[in-house]
């Protein structure tokens, strides 16, 4: 299996180009049942990366571009009376798909986010008193202008805490963008469907069973209980900061050819799971902190 995911990461890396890391990230959330957020300027290739994402893993995809009037029954659905039947049947909105990229998601007002956050989390949507389950996977890429931009409704911290892990894309490489503009990318089209459905749910069934040792996990406690030190962060790291942690590190190695849990996988995803939980404002400011605790709590030999 594990081969397979090296085909998806090289199928993604013909699209975008120069942003291995980032693949395997958002790939890692993917396989640990997580959703992603993307805080990144416009054109930096969001779109195209949910996009071929969906396509390596031959997922339903659907691009929803959020704004100010969106409403929440704009994504979820509605009932719609039927006049020869006479009675009211749900028509599915654009949510029933298995990659959801909600773009620009703090444009939307917060009925609106409410009713995606709660989708992600119940992995249904109700209407109506009636509940419909989504598809399975469903991973919602959402995208986030920074604060800075006018126009935004930003996310709540408990909100923020829903998404397993937030990146962000950056400008590429010089080389990278060379390639970009000599169109040496492949285009989404192009692509091939790497994985099937039962092999993706084998894969993340195989993740959800990796053991992790004892010194890993005091790792993991050890990192949170940093955080929660008085006068340390004001929102310090919760128990579900902890299982993300835990989650996202399992699905790392495995993607890196291992069925064992290391302290080097540990450091590999904590910047993109723990900086949209610590309430921190800058992002420079973020990574100063995230390796701060790095260098602070002791690595278990």
């Amino acid at each position: 299996m594990s081969s397979l995911i090296d085909n998806v990461i090289s199928n993604l890396s013909q699209v975008i180009i120069g942003k291995e890391q980032q693949i395997k990230l958002a790939l890692t959330c993917l396989l640990a049942r997580g959703h992603l957020l993307i805080e990144d300027l416009p054109g930096m290739g969001k779109t195209t990366l949910s996009h071929a994402l969906a396509s390596s893993l031959n997922l339903s995809y659907q691009r929803i571009q959020f704004t100010s009037d969106l409403l929440p029954a704009d994504i979820i659905g509605s009932s719609i009376f039927d006049l020869n039947d006479k009675t009211f049947s749900f028509h599915q909105g654009p949510l029933f798909n298995q990659v959801i990229l909600a773009d620009e998601i703090n444009r939307a007002g917060p009925k609106t986010q409410s009713a995606l956050l709660e989708a992600m989390e119940e992995q249904q949507v109700s209407i109506d008193g009636h509940s419909y389950p989504l598809p399975s996977p469903f991973f919602v890429i959402a995208t986030q202008n920074p604060i800075y931009q006018a126009g935004t409704y930003p996310l709540p911290e408990s909100q923020l805490d829903r998404f397993l892990m937030k990146i962000s894309l950056g400008y590429p490489d010089v080389e990278a963008e060379r390639k970009i503009l000599l169109g040496q990318n492949v285009a989404i089209e192009q692509l091939a469907n790497i994985l099937e459905h039962d092999q993706f749910e084998q894969i993340q069934a195989q993740i959800s069973h990796m053991t992790v040792s004892s010194p890993v996990i005091d790792y993991i406690l050890a990192i949170v209980n940093y955080t929660r030190e008085p006068g340390r962060f004001a929102m310090p790291l919760s128990p579900r900061a902890s299982l993300a942690l835990i989650n996202a590190a399992k699905a790392w190695a495995f993607i890196h050819n291992r069925d064992f849990v290391t302290p080097d996988d540990i450091q590999a995803i904590l910047p993109s799971v723990v900086q949209h939980r610590l309430s921190l404002n800058s992002h420079q400011h973020d990574l100063q902190l995230i390796e701060q605790i790095m260098t602070e709590v002791p690595v278990p030999l």
